[in-house]
C-alpha cells in the first residue's frame, strides 16, 4: 500500500493527454487506423486541430458542449418547458 502523502489521487480528475493533444483526439486516430483512407486521415487531422484549438482557448470537450448549449439557448430561459405551456394554452 502506498503512503498517503505520495498517492497522487489529485491527478485522477485531469484530462489524459498524448503529448500536447487531448486524449479525445485518439478516437478519430484509432478510426483512421482501422479504415485507412485519405478522407479519414483528413477528418482525423481536423478533429485533432479542433481539440488543439479548444485547448488553446482553455476548454475541454464537456465544458465546450455546455458552453455551446448555453449559447444556443440564449439569454432568456423559460421557467416551464414548452410541453407544459402548450397544455396550459389549450385549457
Amino acid at each position: 500500500m502506498r503512503h498517503p502523502e505520495t498517492a497522487h489521487w489529485r491527478d485522477s480528475a485531469r484530462t489524459p493527454r498524448f503529448f500536447f493533444m487531448d486524449a479525445y483526439s485518439a478516437i478519430p486516430l484509432f478510426l483512421f487506423l482501422l479504415h485507412i483512407r485519405i478522407w479519414t486521415f483528413i477528418l482525423a487531422c481536423c478533429v485533432c486541430a479542433f481539440f488543439v484549438l479548444l485547448n488553446r482557448f482553455g476548454f475541454s470537450l464537456p465544458v465546450f458542449v455546455r458552453w455551446l448549449r448555453a449559447f444556443i439557448a440564449g439569454n432568456q430561459r423559460q421557467a416551464r418547458s414548452w410541453l407544459t405551456q402548450k397544455k396550459q394554452l389549450q385549457q
